[in-house]
Formats: structure tokens, sequence, C-alpha cells
């Protein structure tokens, strides 16, 4: 495992603590308290709530853009798809035709295809530990703070206005569902401004 590798190990195994923390009370607090020294000034300053979770989702589009791009080589992988594609094509062709003899030579190919494929799924998955370990404080620091703040509203379109608390529709919480539309929206915007592909 060379020294690149490990550092994903390591932050993918720290990621996987902190999501454990999210079961544990005590572990969630702490953690919820201890991002309240960076965080909390932003509330102290008297930003509302549903403001400091467009930051939030604006720092995590952010950097989580950064991350992909200097962990995911985009080129390689629209060549790989684009040759996945053609070979999918070639295939599809040989067996309409029941052109058996085609059909060998590119079951030959298949293998490295694949091969391929999978190390794109692998490079894809790469990121996911740093990503965490920026994003899951934020929210563990979300949680902490969201039982101080329930009479805070925010108005959604044929939603209505809802407290920040409460279920926006069905079990999904108003901050959950307005951190999502805040980081999809934001997430397009910085992966078009920094030129990076989709996955």
């Amino acid at each position: 495992m060379n020294l690149k590798d490990s550092g994903g190990f390591i932050a993918l195994a720290l990621a996987f603590i902190l999501l454990l923390s999210y079961s544990i009370p005590l572990l969630r607090n702490a953690i919820g308290a201890g991002m309240d020294a960076p965080l909390g000034p932003l509330l102290a300053a008297g930003v509302p709530f549903y403001i400091v979770i467009l930051i939030l989702s604006a720092f995590t589009g952010i950097s989580t853009s950064l991350i992909q791009k200097y962990t995911i080589d985009y080129d390689r992988m629209q060549e790989v798809q684009a040759r996945a594609k053609e070979f999918q094509r070639e295939y599809r062709e040989a067996q309409l035709s029941g052109d058996e003899k085609r059909i060998k030579k590119l079951e030959g190919k298949r293998d490295k295809m694949m091969k391929d494929q999978l190390e794109m799924s692998r490079q894809q998955f790469k990121p996911m530990g740093y990503i965490m370990v920026i994003s899951i404080p934020i929210f563990l620091w979300l949680l902490y703070r969201l039982p101080l703040l329930s009479d805070s509203l925010i108005v959604f379109p044929y939603i209505g206005a809802k407290a920040l608390t409460e279920a926006a529709f069905w079990i999904v919480p108003t901050w959950i569902l307005w951190y999502m539309i805040c980081s999809l929206a934001l997430s397009q915007v910085i992966r078009k401004a920094m030129n990076i592909g989709g996955i």
C-alpha cells in the first residue's frame, strides 16, 4: 500500500468512526460542541440559521469538488465510458447479426473493459473518506445546534412555511431538505466553474 492509498484508507477509517458517532449521543454531542468553536460565531453574529446552512453547503460543495478534482481522473473516466458504450454497441450489433466470430473476439475484450470500469469505480470511491471527514462534523454541529433554533422558519414552494426542526414531508426534516436543495444547486455551479465532469 503506497502513501497515497494509505492516506485514503486512514480518511475512510476516520469517516467510518465519525459515522458511528451519529448513533452515540455522547460522542455526537462532543463533536458538535467541538465544531461550535469555529462555526458558532456565525450564529453569534446574528446570521439566520437557514443562511448558515447555505454557507455550509457552499463550503462542503467547494471542498467536495476540489477533492474530486484532484483524486479522480475525469479524462480517463470519460474515455473508459466512451469505450464501454462503443463496446456495447458493437456487441449488440454482432449479436443481432449472429456473427459468432465477432462475438468471440469481443468477448475477449470484455475482461479488459470490465477491469477498466472496476478501476474507475474504485477511483470514484477513493475521495469518499476525505469528503465524509469534512461533511460529517458539519452535520453533527447542525444537529447539536438545531434544538436551540426550533422557532426558525423557512418557506418552501408548495410546502409553505416550516420550522427547521419539523418534518418538511414524510420523515425528511426541513433543515435536511434545505441543505440538500442548497448543496445540489451550488454543487452544479461549482462543478461547472471548476470544469469538473459528472460522476
